[in-house]
Formats: structure tokens, sequence, C-alpha cells
């Protein structure tokens, strides 16, 4: 028995991480939909208000930085929550290039309806509490890891 792996079975489409990762975002991602529907928001929104439910009144830099998204993806999605009155974008009298965003009432009000929202999204995965806590642990380790610039190479 061989201690390495085929190099043909690296190339198999079940063996990639990055196929499983993506797979496994996807489906989270579309079981958020049915949950989101009735906040009239959608997934990447939903996060935006996340974000903005811990810590209101934040920059649009700083939210681009929390959630991995550069503004030219951001923008259009604050700019749809304005318009359905969970947002507010305004410019820093002192510094203009600095837009900041905060929750309006409807914004605020929303944070009660999403409560439900991650129990539901546990059970619909049938993971234990331990599995689930395990497998974002191991998620966040892992962007750590691919962020701190320690490019090691296989050979």
């Amino acid at each position: 028995m061989k201690n390495e792996i085929d190099k043909n079975e690296w190339l198999l489409l079940d063996n990639q991480l990055c196929f499983s990762l993506y797979s496994a975002s996807r489906m989270i991602t579309q079981s958020y939909t049915p949950f989101l529907e009735p906040l009239n928001l959608t997934y990447p929104q939903y996060l935006v208000m996340l974000v903005l439910w811990e810590e209101d009144n934040l920059s649009v830099k700083y939210l681009g930085n929390r959630l991995l998204l550069d503004s030219g993806t951001l923008s259009p999605l604050l700019k749809k929550l304005e318009l359905k009155g969970f947002v507010n974008r305004s410019r820093l009298p002192d510094d203009e290039r600095v837009v900041k965003v905060s929750l309006t009432k409807e914004g605020e009000k929303l944070k009660k309806l999403a409560y439900p929202i991650p129990g539901k999204l546990f059970c619909k995965t049938k993971l234990q509490h331990k599995e689930l806590t395990i497998v974002r642990e191991t998620l966040q380790k892992l962007l750590q890891n691919i962020n701190s610039g320690d490019n090691n190479e296989i050979k």
C-alpha cells in the first residue's frame, strides 16, 4: 500500500477541495432562500444585515472587509437595501470619500424576524451542534491559513 496519492486521483472531481467547498456553499446559500424571501432579502443582503445588526453605522470599506466583498459588489447590494428602506447611506461631512451605512427603523425591526433563520438552517443540515461547530471552525482555520500568505507549494 502506497502512502502517496496516485497523481491521477489528484485530478478526480470528487477529490477537489475547491469543488466540495463550492458545492456546499451553493447548497447552503440556496437553503436560505425560503427563509429570506418573507424578509425580502437575498442571501448577500442578509449577510450585510447580519454585520449591521452586530454593529450599526459602519463604513462601506469596513463592511467590504468584513464580508470579503469589493465595493463593486457591495455598492449595488447597499443601494437595493436602501431602496427597500432597511439602511441609509451617508457621507461623512469632514471626509466625503467615506460612506457610512446605518440601519433604519425598518432594518432594526427586520432583526426580530431573522432570529429563527439560523435555527432553521441548523435543522436543515441534520448535523449535531458539535459537528457544525467543528465544520465552521475548520473552515475559519482554512481561511486564516490561506490568507496568511504562507503559500507552500506541493511538489
